[in-house]
């Protein structure tokens, strides 16, 4: 039987040392596996796209299925995964959810990846 992973809150922005100041420890290897992990399937990272470029700043589950030609129920489990590693929040508005990127998750991940990033 695998072994189970322990349980984390991950729906904050990460927020520990660059990799590359010193070796991580067990926890914050974790939380940053977790985050990556949300990430690593490509149907994801189209979401995460979506999201990022979208000029309205919130996108219905509706118009992200028909973005990536997947089933609504789908893109809702995928979008599940995204939220619980807090790279995205939902709304529900009338009978639709709609869905915006979180950023500063993102950011934060990026700095704990590369502090020399993107300066």
């Amino acid at each position: 039987m695998p072994k189970a992973l322990p349980v984390i809150d991950v729906t904050a922005p990460i927020c520990c040392a660059p990799v590359s100041a010193a070796p991580m420890g067990d926890d914050a290897a974790l939380e940053v596996a977790l985050r990556l992990k949300a990430l690593a399937d490509p149907v994801r990272i189209k979401l995460m796209s979506i999201l990022l470029t979208t000029v309205d700043g919130a996108v219905c589950t509706c118009d992200l299925a028909t973005g990536v030609e997947l089933a609504e129920s789908t893109v809702s489990h995928h979008l599940g995964q995204l939220r619980k590693a807090g790279m995205v929040t939902s709304e529900r508005r009338g009978m639709n959810v709609y869905h915006s990127a979180r950023s500063d998750a993102l950011d934060a991940l990026r700095v704990v990846l590369d502090p020399n990033c993107c300066k």
